[in-house]
């Protein structure tokens, strides 16, 4: 159990991508407190199953687009269990559509929740891991769609981008205090949020990735767990790719 009595924060941390790095944090002794806005059910069974499972995780409502959220979270975690040594941002909504018929609202929408919530929930805690702890592990899920973008998704691939650009920003800012940033970029992931476009494209997809399958939550979790563990101590300021080879491009067989 290599996160033994570490405290972690995971936003978006209910469903898909976010369950299972709760789940595998939690594995690894981590108490986990993870934040869902709307999926209440869906949390409070995670938090049962963990607890049961002989581990500590606690569900907490909120909206990481809100202010003043990240501030209230942090707080009654550092009240509850005294520290923070793990953040990781995985929030994130879509609102695709092409720029043309794109609105201010779907813009905006995006970039609150997937931009903004990682800036709040960074900001919070980061006096607490640099100032007070000096250490701290910090993992933003960013996406290849950062780097290899679908028409409709304008909105998407700048947020996306732009958290690529701050993970290296704070990497830069707070490794002098022992506090690394790291972000790991999925590829096509078997969740909720990508369930429309396998619906229509998804044995073409498979067909285009090296390893011949679409990518399951765990395939994301376990990196971040990396990341976040002892044997990445010397990682920081990186954007990883987990999409099975997808992003190498046509022509691998």
């Amino acid at each position: 159990m290599q996160l033994k009595d570490q405290v972690a924060i995971v936003t978006g941390g209910s469903r898909g991508i976010g369950k299972a790095i709760v789940q595998a944090l939690a594995k690894e002794g981590a108490k986990v407190a993870f934040v869902y806005r709307g999926s209440q059910q869906a949390a409070e069974e995670l938090q049962a199953a963990i607890t049961q499972a002989g581990g500590t995780a606690k569900a907490v409502q909120a909206d990481v687009a809100d202010p003043e959220a990240a501030k209230k979270v942090v707080a009654g975690v550092l009240a509850e269990w005294g520290r923070v040594d793990i953040l990781v941002n995985n929030a994130g909504v879509i609102r695709d559509g092409l720029f043309l018929r794109m609105d201010a609202q779907a813009w905006k929408d995006v970039l609150s929740t997937n931009l903004d919530g990682t800036f709040y929930f960074c900001r919070a805690v980061v006096e607490q891991m640099a100032l007070r702890q000096r250490f701290g592990r910090i993992v933003n899920v960013s996406s290849v769609a950062a780097d290899f973008v679908n028409a409709g998704q304008a909105n998407y691939a700048a947020s996306k981008g732009a958290v690529n650009s701050l993970t290296r920003a704070l990497a830069k800012e707070f490794g002098g205090r022992n506090v690394t940033v790291n972000a790991v970029a999925p590829g096509f992931i078997e969740t909720d949020m990508s369930e429309a476009v396998r619906n229509k494209a998804g044995d073409l997809i498979a067909k285009a990735v090296p390893l011949k399958r679409l990518g399951k939550p765990e395939d994301i979790a376990s990196v971040v767990v990396f990341l976040c563990g002892p044997a990445a101590a010397y990682v920081t300021g990186q954007v990883i790719t987990v999409d099975g080879g997808l992003s190498l491009g046509a022509g691998h067989g």
